[in-house]
């Protein structure tokens, strides 16, 4: 039964700091010997932390603790009842360790010691949210911080002294934009007005050949010159007079002229075709269309001498 309950309380405090989103808080800056930094409530210059909210949504701190004792993580609570333990994506919040919790929420009951370990813990009083060890060494006026490598996911990858900023995000300042990159690279701009321009005229020369084909295209101009092309396949070549065409007229005119004379006929016959009174409609079929004609009066003809 113990186990069991044991158990139980573990996967409870484990959905409550999941619900409440307590693993995204972190220590992101300690500064021992407050010389010439930031001032509490009351004046002074105290050793203070700082925690940041890495998360996208509100994280409410309230009940969590603080502690540099490994075997006492529930040294320094933060009390409950404060509405400004609720803190917004992003954000960050500074306590004072100045060794006396009543002057306020933002307070604890110690103080920082050079080459201890500071401890987060989660509001279940076991979980360490984060933790932060503070050299020996740390220059008079600097502070030890995390600095953030990508200011999007906020990795913390680097621990080292540098000048305190509290209430900040340690690192946004040092990250380079890319124009700041770009400026350093072509301090004069020659490659961005070269890339520029190139990008410009590329995209005219684009449109020009999009817009002269389609205006081809509606106009009928590239339509035209296939017909054309087609039409001079099958047209046939000057003068190529088919020698079979004409005898068949021929031989047509003939059997069409009963009791004609033999000359009429091929008169007739060569008088039709050369005068496009015949049409092919089919291969090797040839139409004769009926002429008014005054070769069927044989008294028209002159008689040959005998």
């Amino acid at each position: 039964m113990k186990r069991i309950a044991t158990i139980t309380i573990c996967l409870l405090s484990a959905l409550v700091l999941r619900a409440q989103n307590m693993t995204d808080l972190v220590i992101s800056e300690v500064m021992l010997n407050n010389s010439a930094s930031i001032v509490d409530d009351y004046g002074n210059r105290s050793p203070w932390i700082e925690i940041l909210n890495t998360s996208q949504g509100m994280v409410n701190f309230a009940g969590c603790y603080f502690s540099d004792d490994p075997d006492n993580l529930t040294k320094s609570p933060i009390l409950k009842g404060d509405n400004r333990t609720k803190l917004a994506a992003r954000q960050t919040a500074v306590f004072f360790a100045t060794g006396d919790p009543s002057m306020g929420t933002f307070y604890l009951n110690f103080e920082l010691k050079p080459g201890s370990t500071l401890y987060l813990t989660s509001n279940d009083g076991h979980t360490v949210v984060d933790s932060i060890f503070i050299p020996t060494d740390i220059p008079e006026g600097m502070s030890i911080s995390k600095f953030a490598v990508d200011n999007k996911e906020i990795e913390f990858t680097d621990i080292r002294a540098a000048r305190p900023t509290p209430y900040s995000i340690n690192g946004r300042g040092e990250q380079k934009s890319k124009a700041e990159t770009i400026k350093e690279t072509d301090p004069h701009g020659v490659t961005l007005t070269v890339v520029c321009v190139s990008v410009v005229f590329g995209a005219l020369f684009i449109l020009f050949i999009i817009y002269n084909l389609s205006g081809m295209f509606f106009s009928g101009k590239i339509k035209l010159k296939r017909e054309k092309k087609e039409g001079a396949k099958g047209k046939a070549k000057p003068g190529a007079v088919a020698q079979d065409e004409i005898a068949t007229a021929i031989a047509l005119a003939l059997n069409a002229e009963f009791g004609g004379e033999t000359e009429a006929a091929i008169a007739t016959a060569l008088h039709l075709y050369l005068g496009d009174c015949m049409h092919d409609n089919e291969s090797f079929i040839i139409t004769i269309k009926p002429a008014a004609s005054g070769w069927k009066n044989k008294t028209n003809f002159r008689k040959q001498p005998r």
